[in-house]
């Protein structure tokens, strides 16, 4: 660790790596209300946030677990398609409140593109939120309904291996390749609830 007299020490919340706070200035001077994409190992949390005095205020919130409870999701929330309808369902959310602009934190992280935090986005923007992007860092429509998790289901031909590595979704009482279509009937559900 650095000594001496001129050393200064970090924030803590940089120190533990949760806030990149030249990143969070630099968001926090346009002004602008910030949609939050945080994707975990099982979850996807989903946020517009405004910043003032004494902290950021949460106006819109759509975590993944609501797909499961709310709209019948049964695959797991941590993947892809199921980044991409919580960013849906936030942005219909959003436009509900009267939001119609926003800005995208991503935090911390390296943001991939392709990745969730992008697919979040692209559900956010779908919903008719207006949020300045690179159109090459989105996923393509065919990761987002979940084709390549079914295509991937259909290249393993050792059944015991099968049931091992799609666990979760087999439990639910969903096979991977019905993630396509059940991916549109959710979508349609979410679409029909704030239509």
């Amino acid at each position: 660790m650095a000594k001496g007299p001129r050393y200064k020490v970090p924030f803590r919340r940089r120190r533990e790596g949760k806030t990149n706070y030249y990143r969070r200035r630099e968001l926090l001077k346009s002004g602008e209300i910030r949609f939050i994409f945080r994707p975990t190992l099982s979850n996807a949390i989903a946020q517009f946030a405004k910043a003032e005095l004494p902290g950021d205020k949460i106006l819109v919130s759509a975590v993944s677990r609501e797909l499961k409870r709310d709209f019948g999701w049964k695959a797991p929330c941590g993947n892809l398609p199921a980044a991409y309808l919580t960013g849906l369902l936030a942005g219909l959310k959003a436009k509900k409140a009267g939001i119609e602009k926003a800005i995208l934190d991503v935090g911390v992280t390296k943001p991939i593109p392709g990745s969730r935090v992008y697919a979040g986005l692209k559900g956010a923007i779908d919903a008719g939120i207006n949020i300045p992007h690179d159109p090459e860092v989105l996923p393509a429509e065919e990761r987002i309904r979940g084709e390549h998790i079914a295509a991937y289901w259909k290249t393993i031909s050792d059944e015991a291996l099968r049931e091992r590595m799609f666990s979760q979704y087999l439990k639910a009482g969903i096979r991977p390749d019905e993630l396509p279509k059940h991916f549109e009937e959710v979508k349609e559900a979410i679409l029909k609830a704030y239509s």
